[in-house]
């Protein structure tokens, strides 16, 4: 399973080709039109961390899947994401325009500590509702960014960084969109959902998915954007069962599956899942299913 996207990722998912900025030392910044994706399409943005930023003039209908909350946006908005906050988008073949520039944190070393803008913090607002009037205002700092993008000038990533945060404050100069529809949702079912999503995602095991990453409440709590605590009331709310319980077994199913069905050893199956010691696998399975994992593979 991959936690996050990176910037190589996203461009072999988009495009299929890889930019040579991606390795500059001053960092990464691009621009892109917003397209809608094609009905029928297979191509969607899943639920998951990205290692970059991204800046969204987004025109149409979409709707925005955090752990705790899905918001959906019918006007024309400014949406801010970054590396700490998962998010997942629906609806993608709704968008009707837009644009969006995408950079990684480098761009911004030693020119300012973006964590410190509220549009950019876990708690803050991400989703800026625009006027009638706004979008044209939005457009035109796009409109620069590709102009200094595609010039020669020698300090245009400067200009960049500064449109940057001309994009940042006249976002945060706005009142929190009060006009976004927030779905009634549960949210202690919207973050169990997520969470058993997380976890069947690392399944199956294969020679080309070798091994999960994800095996403690805390590490998928993290994953979340959510504190652990919070994670597992929604979880035992529910499920009526613990976090620890499920995740163990997953595992322990999967671990039949292997045992059953699979050319690979004990110590390969152990590692694969988790454990770090082929005796911590065995003492597992035995406690579960009072046998070991070579008699059970043997029956």
């Amino acid at each position: 399973m991959e936690k996050v996207e990176t910037l190589e990722e996203f461009y072999r998912r988009k495009f299929d080709w890889m930019p040579d900025s991606l390795k500059n030392e001053i960092g990464h910044f691009n621009l892109f039109p917003l397209e809608p994706i094609p009905q029928g399409s297979t191509r969607a943005l899943p639920y998951k961390r990205r290692d970059y930023y991204k800046i969204m003039l987004v025109i149409g209908e979409v709707e925005f899947n955090y752990a705790d909350k899905v918001i959906l946006v019918t006007k024309p908005s400014l949406v801010f994401s970054n590396p700490q906050i998962p998010y997942k988008c629906e609806y993608l073949d709704k968008i009707k325009g837009g644009c969006y520039c995408i950079f990684n944190p480098q761009f911004f070393d030693k020119f300012g500590n973006l964590s410190q803008y509220s549009v950019f913090q876990p708690s803050g607002n991400h989703i800026f509702e625009l006027t009638d009037s706004q979008p044209e205002e939005v457009n035109y700092i796009y409109k620069k960014m590709s102009d200094e993008l595609n010039s020669d000038y020698i300090h245009k990533y400067d200009l960049l960084r500064n449109l940057v945060f001309e994009l940042l404050h006249f976002a945060m100069k706005m009142q929190p969109a009060s006009g976004l529809s927030q779905q009634p949702i549960n949210a202690s079912k919207r973050i169990a959902t997520l969470f058993l999503e997380l976890l069947e995602r690392q399944f199956p095991i294969d020679e080309n998915h070798p091994n999960i990453h994800l095996r403690s409440a805390s590490e998928f709590a993290d994953q979340l954007n959510v504190h652990v605590n919070h994670l597992n009331r929604a979880v035992k709310e529910i499920t009526l069962k613990t976090t620890t319980q499920i995740i163990a077994e997953r595992i322990l199913q999967e671990a039949k599956i292997m045992l059953k069905h699979s050319n690979w050893n004990v110590a390969e199956i152990a590692y694969a899942l988790g454990f770090t010691e082929v005796t911590h696998f065995n003492n597992f399975f035995k406690k579960h299913l009072q046998t070991s994992p070579l008699k059970f593979r043997n029956v």
